[in-house]
């Protein structure tokens, strides 16, 4: 996501019409992605390509398709041996998680060393929660979370697709400076997904030694990764806040827009893409722009 994404103000004038077929072979296109709410702040699903619009330099471009965001999404989850109890309300978890995320591909690893992959995109989703729920994991005594997240954009770098999610369930925060191949947490950041993060934290409870946990809220890898990532750091206090924070984020993910649009041939603009929604009283937030 090389672009920069402003969004204006609702009411944008000007109606955007189908592109003819000459169009489409003369053009590229390129994805908006956002989340449009209405003046009670509901999220906003029913809508096609004449309720948005969309500029670049000043120039405004055909909207042809506009569709709920079905991006790849990896779930990470936290099997280490400090996190054995919490480990079947991490899975009961992420399992309704899986179920709520809608048509799209689901891949789900673990955040140890070394990262154990319990289904691919490969998997429909019935095989994946089969999996999930049959999967014999950990628990395992060591840590690899950049690692574990580094793979993942693997995994979804081979998909092509324009957008992507990677969502870590951790029984508590991970030290920033957790030791880590060179390298790994720039490809994560060079690899455009939204990594977020749902920890649960005991703040009266002193972390385990040596187990690369972190004992304090500035210390954190997972939320320094969210941060640098435009994704959501979510903290839980108890093991049935889990599914809680994990129906909010497949809420979340679930009513976003992809708004695909025409661009003229020749190299991508490098110039600020503006996305304006036309629903009187709404409101939309932009997320990113595709390559």
């Amino acid at each position: 996501m090389t672009a920069a994404l402003v969004v204006i103000a609702a009411g944008m004038s000007g109606l955007l019409h189908a592109p003819t077929a000459t169009q489409l072979r003369a053009a590229a296109s390129r994805v908006v992605l956002a989340a449009v709410t209405d003046a009670q702040d509901r999220r906003l699903v029913d809508l096609g390509p004449d309720d948005f619009a969309v500029s670049e330099k000043g120039s405004e471009r055909e909207i042809y398709s506009v569709y709920l965001a079905d991006y790849p999404v990896v779930v990470l989850l936290d099997e280490s041996a400090d996190a054995e109890t919490d480990m079947p309300a991490i899975r009961r978890a992420a399992a309704r998680f899986v179920s709520r995320l809608g048509p799209r591909a689901v891949a789900i690893s673990t955040l140890a060393r070394p990262p154990a992959i319990v289904a691919s995109f490969d998997d429909d989703r019935a095989a994946a929660l089969a999996k999930l729920e049959g999967a014999s994991m950990g628990p395992a005594s060591t840590l690899a979370p950049v690692e574990a997240v580094s793979d993942a954009t693997r995994l979804i770098r081979d998909t092509g697709a324009p957008f992507s999610a990677i969502v870590v369930v951790s029984a508590r925060p991970i030290e920033a400076d957790l030791p880590a191949a060179p390298g790994l947490s720039q490809r994560i950041f060079e690899s455009g997904a939204f990594v977020h993060a749902v920890v649960r934290r005991e703040s009266e409870r002193a972390a385990p030694d040596g187990r690369g946990y972190a004992g304090r809220p500035g210390e954190d890898l997972l939320r320094d990764l969210a941060d640098q990532t435009h994704g959501q750091y979510i903290t839980v206090f108890s093991t049935a806040s889990y599914s809680v924070a994990l129906d909010r984020l497949a809420d979340r993910l679930s009513t976003e827009m992809m708004i695909e649009y025409l661009v003229p041939s020749g190299p991508p603009s490098t110039e600020d893409v503006r996305v304006g929604v036309k629903v009187p009283g709404a409101r939309i937030r932009g997320l990113g722009v595709s390559k």
